[in-house]
């Protein structure tokens, strides 16, 4: 900058009040904007938001192909991000190796029941709502529950529900209307198909189908209402083919089994594996008039979690319409999203046994955890039931 000396002409000095004007007058309006910030080699640098957005490796430990591999994708080029995923097979699984002190995960999806006992442990970390501008997507009847009073922990990711699916042109020949839980409960009913359906393989469902069906409360702690429903059971468990948990979807796809007590998910896949087949037959899967179980995996974030930035990126990327519509577009999963609907292939949100009507969710029931000793008690009950 020249430097103005001691003799200066008047035009010299009209020119610096000129300049001392505009200054003063800059300075009330508001400093002028800056020129953007170059970088090393001269290239105008990201805005602050982008820069720290969050980025790096999210470990997510999730349930075997439980979200969309273009779900990932679309994740991983948004954030920069690499989506390292390991998987477990049940809740107890993922509760034995976190007890077990496993480290290193950011997402984990448990079941709400297993939830419950995360939160008590005190495995989790609590979640920032600042950081997710798109939990107002959730249904309202989805958050708030028993198991995480206002979320602080938790956040929807999918559900399904513990239904009767059934080849419609078998049931339709033996003329058996499959409305409710009567047709593999009643004797007189299900014994016309005796060695064509197949239960879970699973205390929980089948006894909670049996209290649903006898008009208790499928969290009941009474001693007494397990009898009951284990003498249930067994008086229809000669009219059973088996108790089958792991094979159920092939055996109903290929003919075999014909009604079957197993979830919502499961049914969507053989009804699309009899039509790749070619079979003549359709699976449909139905709520009981009575009531199902319903059962909802939540996304929620390790105590110790690498990278907790990234995980509360992931989980509001979850809550995006798009995002969460593609694993029920994958698997056949009920979705907790309401911006999601839009999304979803029209014949997906028109089955009821994924997307029951109101009437239908009044009946659903979240299992809760039971205490050890009762867990006991059904297990016995559940040997007695196997072995007979």
């Amino acid at each position: 900058m020249k430097t103005i000396g001691s003799s200066v002409s008047r035009n010299s000095v009209l020119t610096i009040n000129l300049l001392l004007a505009m200054a003063l007058l800059l300075a009330a309006c508001g400093k002028p904007p800056e020129a953007p910030a170059r970088n090393a080699q001269g290239a105008d640098a990201k805005p602050a938001a982008a820069a720290s957005a969050p980025t790096g490796t999210l470990n997510l430990y999730n349930w075997n192909n439980y979200i969309a591999p273009e779900t990932v994708e679309r994740f991983e080029k948004q954030f920069n991000a690499k989506v390292q995923q390991t998987y477990f097979s049940d809740n107890d699984e993922l509760l034995a190796k976190l007890a077990a002190g496993a480290t290193g995960y950011d997402i984990m999806v448990p079941t709400s029941n297993a939830l419950e006992i995360l939160i008590k442990k005190g495995d989790l970390a609590r979640l920032d709502p600042a950081k997710l501008p798109n939990l107002k997507n959730v249904k309202p009847e989805f958050l708030n529950t028993p198991f995480d009073p206002g979320n602080v922990y938790s956040v929807p990711y999918a559900y399904s529900t513990t239904v009767l699916g059934y080849n419609d042109q078998k049931l339709q020949g033996a003329g058996i209307d499959v409305r409710g839980t009567e047709v593999i409960f009643e004797a007189k009913i299900a014994c016309k198909l005796k060695g064509r359906i197949t239960v879970l393989d699973s205390p929980d469902e089948v006894f909670s189908a049996a209290f649903i069906y006898l008009g208790i409360d499928p969290n009941t702690r009474a001693s007494d209402d397990y009898k009951r429903a284990a003498e249930l059971i067994k008086k229809a468990k000669p009219c059973w083919a088996a108790f089958n948990s792991s094979s159920y979807i092939k055996e109903m796809s290929a003919g075999n089994i014909w009604l079957a007590l197993g979830y919502s998910v499961d049914f969507f896949q053989a009804n699309q594996d009899a039509a790749a087949a070619k079979q003549s037959f359709k699976i449909v899967a139905v709520v009981p008039r009575q009531g199902a179980v319903l059962s909802v995996d939540n996304m929620v974030i390790h105590k110790a979690a690498p990278n907790p930035d990234l995980a509360h990126a992931f989980i509001n990327f979850m809550l995006d319409g798009q995002n969460g519509s593609e694993l029920t577009n994958l698997i056949g999963s009920g979705s907790a999203n309401a911006a999601a609907i839009p999304f979803i292939k029209p014949e997906i949100a028109a089955n009821p046994s994924i997307f029951p009507d109101a009437a239908a969710v009044q009946k659903l029931s979240q299992l809760q955890l039971l205490p050890s000793e009762l867990r006991l008690e059904r297990g016995r009950l559940w040997t007695e039931i196997k072995v007979r």
